[in-house]
C-alpha cells in the first residue's frame, strides 16, 4: 500500500506537467486578444505603444518560446503575472483560495452529513412517507441549477424574512479577523472574537447550504442503493439471526460496506466544488477562485487562466488519491498491488 502511494505521489507532477500544456496551448489558440486588458481601448490604434506592451509581456514572442517560457517559470513555482490585477497569480490564489475552500468545505460537511442521514434512514424506513420525501427533496436538490436556487434562497432568506445576512464574508463595515489560516470562522475562533465568529458563520451559512444541496442529494441516493444492497447480504442475516438490533446492523454491519461508493463520489465532488463554485461565488458576491477565474477568462488573462487549471487538476489528482487510500481503509478485502 505504501509503495503504491509512493508511486501515486511521484506521477503527480508528470500528470500536472501535461494539464498546465494542455491549458496553456488551449488558451493561446482562442480567437481573443488579450492586450485588451492591457492597453487602454484609446491607445489600442498607437503602434508604439502596443508593441512596447507586447514586449513587456512577452506576447510579441513565437508560441514555442512563450511555451518553454511559462514552462520554466512555472517549474520554479512562478505561475506569471495576471493582466488584470498585475500581481503575481500565486498570489491571487494564494489570497483567494482560502475563501473557496472555507465555502466548498462546509458545503461538504452540510451535504455529507444531511446525505449519509437521509440515505441512511430512507433506506431503514423504505417505501415510507419518509422515504418519498427523502427522495424528492434529494432529486430536487441535485435538479435545480445552483444560479437559481441561490438567487431565491437569497431572496427569500436575506430579502424578505432577513434570517439571513446579505452577501460576502463579512458586514461591509467589518475589519476580518488575523490571517492565520485564511478559514473566517477559524481565524476568528482563535483570536476568541466570537461576534466575528457568529458573523462569519452567519455569512457562511446560506452559499454553503445552495452549494451543498447538490451534494446531499447525491450522497442520500448512493447511499440509500448501497444500503438496501449491502442488507440483502448473507453477513446482514447472520447477524440479525445472531439477535442484534437493527441500529448494529445498519451501522456496524451494512454501513461501512455501503460507504465504498460514496467514498468515491465524495472525493471527486469535492475537487470538482473547489474550481465548480463559480455560480455561489457570483451569486453571493464570494471573493473566491471561482469569480477570480471568471475576471481572468472574460479577460484572457493567461497566466490567471492557468494558475486556476493547475489548483483544479491538483485538486482532483490529490481527491483521486485520497479516495483509493479511503476504499483500502473502507474494506480491508480491497488490495492494492505494488
Amino acid at each position: 500500500m505504501l509503495r503504491y502511494i509512493i508511486r501515486r505521489i511521484l506521477g503527480v507532477p508528470f500528470l500536472l506537467f501535461g494539464v498546465a500544456s494542455v491549458a496553456f496551448l488551449l488558451s493561446q489558440s482562442t480567437k481573443g486578444d488579450p492586450l485588451s486588458a492591457l492597453v487602454p481601448e484609446r491607445m489600442m490604434n498607437n503602434p508604439e505603444i502596443v508593441s512596447a506592451v507586447k514586449a513587456q509581456w512577452g506576447l510579441d514572442q513565437p508560441l514555442p518560446v512563450r511555451y518553454v517560457i511559462y514552462m520554466k517559470n512555472l517549474v520554479q513555482g512562478d505561475m506569471g503575472t495576471s493582466f488584470n490585477t498585475r500581481r503575481p497569480v500565486a498570489r491571487d490564489i494564494a489570497d483567494r483560495l482560502p475563501a473557496t475552500l472555507e465555502l466548498v468545505t462546509a458545503a461538504m460537511i452540510i451535504g455529507t452529513t444531511f446525505g449519509m442521514g437521509i440515505g441512511l434512514l430512507s433506506a431503514r424506513f423504505r417505501y415510507s412517507l419518509f422515504d418519498n420525501a427523502a427522495r424528492g427533496f434529494a432529486l430536487l436538490g441535485s435538479s435545480l441549477p445552483i444560479f437559481w436556487s441561490g438567487l431565491i434562497m437569497l431572496y427569500i432568506f436575506s430579502v424578505q424574512l432577513k434570517w439571513t445576512p446579505g452577501t460576502g464574508r463579512l458586514d461591509a463595515r467589518s475589519t476580518p479577523p488575523e490571517h492565520i489560516t485564511g478559514f473566517y470562522s477559524i481565524d476568528s475562533l482563535l483570536a476568541g472574537d466570537w461576534a466575528l465568529l457568529g458573523q462569519t458563520l452567519s455569512h457562511l451559512a446560506l452559499p454553503a447550504f445552495v452549494l451543498g444541496w447538490s451534494v446531499v442529494g447525491i450522497v442520500a441516493r448512493l447511499v440509500r442503493s448501497s444500503l438496501l444492497e449491502a442488507l440483502s447480504q448473507d453477513y446482514v442475516r447472520t447477524a440479525r439471526a445472531k439477535g442484534a438490533p437493527e441500529r448494529v446492523v445498519l451501522i456496524n454491519h451494512a454501513l461501512r460496506n455501503a460507504l465504498i461508493p460514496v467514498l468515491t463520489v465524495l472525493g471527486f465532488t469535492f475537487a470538482y466544488l473547489i474550481t465548480g463554485a463559480v455560480l455561489t461565488e457570483a451569486i453571493f458576491s464570494w471573493p473566491g477562485i471561482g469569480s477570480y477565474a471568471v475576471a481572468a477568462a472574460r479577460s484572457l488573462d493567461y497566466p490567471a487562466i492557468g494558475g486556476v487549471t493547475i489548483v483544479g487538476a491538483t485538486a482532483f489528482l490529490l481527491a483521486n488519491l485520497a479516495t483509493d487510500i479511503a476504499y483500502a481503509w473502507a474494506n480491508p478485502r480491497i488490495k492494492v498491488s505494488g
